[in-house]
């Protein structure tokens, strides 16, 4: 059987997998960064920069491709 990945593309696309991880990511990453986004108010009595569904999206986007990292 012959080597598939060499000289194959180095980048893949994303596949329904990869937006499903993501999507369940998110949806768990939610309720936590709300949480974290109202805590931050109350300790520094000022809006953060990122609201929560920005928190939460980043969250999501930096773990998902760790779980698909080879």
């Amino acid at each position: 059987m012959s080597d598939q990945t060499a000289g194959g593309h180095a980048h893949r696309t994303p596949k329904t997998e990869f937006y499903l991880y993501f999507t369940l990511i998110f949806v768990v990453a939610v309720p936590l960064s709300l949480g974290a986004w109202v805590w931050a108010v109350i300790r520094h009595q000022r809006l953060p920069v990122h609201g929560p569904l920005a928190r939460a999206w980043l969250e999501a986007k930096a773990i998902t491709p760790a779980i698909f990292r080879p």
